[in-house]
C-alpha cells in the first residue's frame, strides 16, 4: 500500500506516528508496518527497537479501539514472532501470551485467527511459556466447564487427520491428572458413540504411528484418572499392546521415549497391568537395550535434525518404564535386576548431571529397593547407597523426594547397607527432613528414622532422641498429616523395645515420652493412631522400672480401662497387653501391681471381656487374667 498522503521523513517517522495521540494515522502507520516487517528480520528487529511491542499490546487489550487496527496489531505480533528467537523472547517478556489469550474470546474471527496463530509460533518456539496455558489444575478446570469437550468430541469423529491431530493432544493435556475433567471426557459422545470408543478406533495399526500413541496416551490418562477401569478391553486390549508396540526397534527414538514414558504412567499403580506388560512382547528385554544408546541424532518429523540427547532420553524413558514394572511383584523386579549390566546403568544414572536421567534412576532404584533379596545382596554389591546419599547432601531439591524416599528402605533391619548409611550422617540428614514445609519430606525423614531404630543397638537409639529432641516430636506428634503421626508414633515405639533399652530411655526422657502418650490419647485421632499409642505403652510396661510411669498415672490406667471397655477390638487387645505386661506374675513387684489394678476394678473389666467371640482378644483376656494371684 502507497503512504505518498503521510508527510514522512524517514521510517522512524512511521513508529512515532504509532505513538502519537493522532487516531486517524494509526492505521495507515501500521498497515506500512505490517508490511515492512513480512520476511525481513531486519525489520522486525527494527520495529521492537522503536518500542512497538508495548504499542501494540496496548491495542490489543483496548476494546475501544477499531477492530482492524487490533486484528492487523495481532498480525505484525504474528509476523514479529516468526523472527529470530530474541525476537521471540522478547514477546513473552513483555507479557505478548497472556494478552493473546484473553484474544481469544473475542467474538471477531479474524482477530481471533490472528491472535492463534501468533501463541503457535510462540508455543513452538519458546518452552518457557508453556506453564501460561493449559498446565495447571485451574486451566484444565476452567477449559473443561467451558463447554468445550462436546465440541473436541465432534472434532475427534471429524476423520480429518489435521483436524484430529491438534484435538488429541488438547484432550490429553485436558485431562491429564485431572480426575474430574476425566469423568466429563469419558461420559461424552458423539451421535451417541462414547468417545472412549472413538479413541479405540485410532489405535489401530493403519493408523499413524502419531495418532496412535497420541489415542493411547488419552486412554492411559483417563484410565489413571479414574474413568476407565484398568481391566477395560480398552485398556488391557488395546493400549497397553499398542504402547508396548511403540517401544519396539521398528519405532523412531521420539516415539520409542513417549512410548515408554506413556506405559509407566499407565502402569505405575495397577499390578495387574504390570503382570500383563511384563509378559508382553519381550519388553524387558526391550527396555534394558534402551540403556545401551549413546548420544545419537535423529531427524524429527519435520525434517530437522533435533538438538535432543536422544541417549539420555532413552535411558530415563527405560528407568521410568522399570519403576513402574517392578512396583509391586517380586518375580518382575527379578526379571528386571537380571538385564545385562541393569545395575551398573542404574548406578551410572545416579551420577549423571541430567536431572531427568538422575532422578528416572532413582525411581527405578526406588522400586527395585523394595525387594529384600535385592537390599540383601545386589544392592550392597554395588554399594548403590554412595551416589544416592551424595544426591540427598549435594543434589537439588527436585531429587529429594524420591532419593529420601529410596533411602528409607535401604535403612531397613535386613539391609547391609544400614551401617555405612549410618556413617555417613543420616540420622543428621533424616532429623533435618522432619523440620521441612513439605510434608512429603517430613513423612521420609521421620520414616527413615523410625527404620533405623528398629532392633539396633542402644546406642543409635540415644543419638537419634539427642538429634530430633522431644519438642520436634511433639511437633511430628501435632502434624495435620496422619502418616507422619504414625511414623512417629512407630519411631517411639522402635525405642521402646528390648527391656534394657525401655528402661534406659524412660530413665532421661520418661516424663516426656509419657506426656506425648496422654497427649494422643486424649485427642481426636483415628483408631490406628490411638492403637499404636497403646502398643507403646504396653513397651513401656514392658520395661523393669519403667513400669512406674504407667503405675504411678492414675489418669493413664483410666484411660487403658476406658479403652478395654470400648467396643472396639484392636484397642481393646492393645490396652490387655499394656495391662498383661504391668501385671506379669515372674516379674518384681506384680503382687503390689496386681492389688492396685484389681482395686480399681481391671480384674472385673478382664472377667466380663472372656464372653467376647473375638479369638484373639478372648486369649489376651486369659492370659491377663491368669497373671492376677
Amino acid at each position: 500500500m502507497l503512504v505518498s498522503s503521510m508527510e514522512v521523513d524517514g521510517q522512524s517517522s512511521f513508529y512515532d506516528v504509532l505513538h502519537s495521540d493522532e487516531p486517524d494515522k494509526w492505521q495507515e502507520a501500521l498497515t506500512w508496518t505490517k508490511n515492512s516487517v513480512i520476511g525481513n528480520n531486519k525489520q522486525k528487529s527494527m520495529a521492537i527497537n522503536h518500542g512497538i511491542v508495548p504499542r501494540l499490546l496496548q491495542w490489543l487489550v483496548d476494546e475501544d479501539a477499531p477492530q482492524l487496527l487490533r486484528t492487523d496489531a495481532a498480525i505484525v505480533m504474528g509476523s514479529i514472532s516468526k523472527g529470530t528467537i530474541d525476537n521471540i523472547n522478547t514477546l513473552v517478556e513483555e507479557g505478548s501470551v497472556s494478552v493473546l489469550l484473553k484474544g481469544l474470546a473475542s467474538p471477531n474471527l479474524p482477530f481471533v485467527e490472528a491472535c492463534l496463530r501468533c501463541l503457535r509460533t510462540i508455543f513452538i518456539n519458546n518452552n518457557n511459556c508453556t506453564s501460561l496455558i493449559y498446565q495447571t489444575t485451574d486451566h484444565q478446570n476452567r477449559i473443561c466447564r467451558s463447554g468445550i469437550v462436546p465440541s473436541l468430541v465432534t472434532l475427534l469423529a471429524s476423520n480429518v487427520y489435521k483436524v484430529q491431530m491438534p484435538t488429541l493432544k488438547c484432550l490429553a493435556v485436558l485431562v491429564k491428572d485431572n480426575d474430574e475433567n476425566c469423568i466429563v471426557v469419558e461420559t461424552a459422545s458423539h451421535n451417541g458413540e462414547p468417545v472412549t470408543s472413538i479413541l479405540g478406533q485410532l489405535l489401530t495399526r493403519d493408523k499413524t504411528s502419531e495418532m496412535q500413541i497420541l489415542a493411547a496416551k488419552v486412554l492411559a490418562y483417563l484410565c489413571r484418572g479414574g474413568a476407565i477401569d484398568p481391566h477395560d478391553p480398552k485398556i488391557a486390549m488395546k493400549t497397553l499392546p499398542c504402547l508396548i508396540r511403540m517401544c519396539s526397534k521398528d519405532r523412531t527414538l521420539e516415539e520409542n521415549v513417549d512410548g515408554a514414558e506413556t506405559l509407566a504412567y499407565l502402569l505405575e499403580v495397577d499390578a495387574d497391568l504390570q503382570k500383563i506388560a511384563s509378559v508382553s512382547d519381550h519388553i524387558i528385554k526391550t527396555l534394558s537395550d534402551y540403556l545401551k544408546y549413546t548420544d545419537v541424532q535423529q531427524i524429527n518429523r519435520s525434517g530437522k535434525k533435533s538438538d535432543i540427547n536422544w541417549g539420555n532420553e532413552m535411558k530415563q524413558a527405560a528407568f521410568k518404564a522399570f519403576a513402574a514394572l517392578g512396583a509391586n511383584e517380586e518375580d518382575i523386579r527379578k526379571q528386571i535386576i537380571e538385564m545385562d549390566h541393569l545395575m551398573e546403568h542404574v548406578v551410572t544414572g545416579l551420577n549423571s548431571t541430567d536431572m531427568k536421567v538422575a532422578a528416572a534412576a532413582i525411581r527405578c532404584l526406588h522400586s527395585l529397593s523394595r525387594s529384600v533379596q535385592l537390599l540383601r545382596t545386589t544392592f550392597q554389591d554395588h554399594t548403590v547407597w554412595k551416589p544416592l546419599m551424595k544426591i540427598i547432601q549435594e543434589g537439588p531439591e527436585e531429587l529429594l523426594q524420591v532419593s529420601t524416599s529410596t533411602l528409607c528402605n535401604l535403612l531397613l533391619e535386613f539391609s547391609p547397607s544400614k551401617e555405612c548409611i549410618l556413617d555417613c550422617g543420616a540420622i543428621t540428614i533424616l532429623v533435618g527432613l522432619t523440620s521441612r514445609s513439605d510434608p512429603g519430606l517430613r513423612l521420609n525423614g521421620i520414616w527413615g528414622l523410625m527404620n533405623m531404630t528398629f532392633q539396633v543397638e542402644q546406642k543409635v537409639k540415644s543419638q537419634v532422641v539427642d538429634a530430633i529432641g522431644t519438642e520436634q516430636l511433639f511437633r511430628l506428634l501435632s502434624d495435620p498429616d496422619a502418616n507422619i503421626v504414625m511414623k512417629t508414633l512407630g519411631l517411639l515405639r522402635n525405642l521402646l523395645s528390648n527391656k534394657p533399652h525401655i528402661d534406659s530411655i524412660m530413665n532421661v526422657y520418661g516424663n516426656q515420652i509419657m506426656q506425648a502418650v496422654i497427649f494422643i490419647l486424649e485427642g481426636d485421632h483415628p483408631t490406628q493412631v490411638k492403637e499404636q499409642t497403646l502398643c507403646i505403652l504396653a513397651n513401656v510396661a514392658g520395661g523393669d522400672q519403667a513400669k512406674e510411669y504407667i503405675m504411678g498415672n492414675e489418669d493413664v490406667l483410666k484411660k487403658l480401662m476406658n479403652y478395654m471397655n470400648l467396643r472396639n477390638v484392636n484397642l481393646q487387645i492393645a490396652a490387655t497387653i499394656c495391662i498383661s505386661n504391668l501385671i506379669w506374675n515372674e516379674e518384681e513387684g506384680a503382687y503390689g501391681r496386681q492389688t492396685k489394678l484389681r482395686e480399681m476394678g481391671v480384674q472385673n473389666i478382664l472377667q466380663k471381656l472372656l464372653n467376647t467371640e473375638e479369638t484373639v482378644l478372648f486369649e489376651k483376656v486369659k492370659t491377663a487374667l491368669q497373671q492376677f494371684t
